[in-house]
């Protein structure tokens, strides 16, 4: 019998209006003007993967993939370059998500780091081929953040969802 890790508590569902204004905030973060920054995290992939991870039945490749051409549309980019990215983003991580919530926080964070460093390096290569110029190195950076900003996205986007300590004795949950 598989049992549960002693630290894990039980989660509340998910509101899907939560689920819709965080992809709304990672997407007006992602569309602040700051420059061409190649090193600067995707916050949309990143939230995206939150939620294909923890709520793959309401969060899918479609939405994914509208938010792909939301970005595109937004960065002038060829349309289908983070369309594409996200979808396998999410594909992935919809097919990883079972094993992943096994594992501690920052284990996650390094098993989704190819995730990431995949999805950029798709971008990069549908960039590359429509003749665009190489943002530089700093552009392998970016995944590495998104990685790091992982157990904060966990911390903050499971926040809503967690009971407070319940003292009643004669519930055990």
């Amino acid at each position: 019998m598989i049992m549960p890790r002693a630290n894990d508590q039980l989660l509340l569902p998910v509101n899907p209006l939560f689920v819709a204004f965080t992809l709304l905030v990672a997407f007006a973060l992602n569309i602040v003007p700051l420059g061409r920054v190649p090193m600067l995290p995707d916050f949309v992939a990143l939230v995206l993967v939150f939620w294909n991870v923890h709520q793959s039945r309401r969060v899918g490749v479609g939405l994914a993939f509208f938010f792909g051409l939301l970005m595109d549309v937004h960065d002038g980019a060829v349309l289908g370059q983070h369309a594409l990215a996200y979808t396998l983003l999410s594909f992935f991580a919809i097919t990883i998500h079972r094993r992943l919530l096994w594992f501690t926080v920052p284990s996650q964070a390094v098993q989704i780091l190819p995730l990431f460093f995949a999805a950029h390096a798709v971008s990069l290569v549908v960039r590359m081929i429509a003749g665009g110029m190489f943002p530089g190195w700093q552009v392998l950076l970016a995944p590495v953040f998104e990685a790091l900003l992982w157990p904060i996205a966990t911390w903050l986007l499971l926040a809503p969802q967690r009971r407070a300590p319940d003292r009643d004795e004669n519930r055990p949950l």
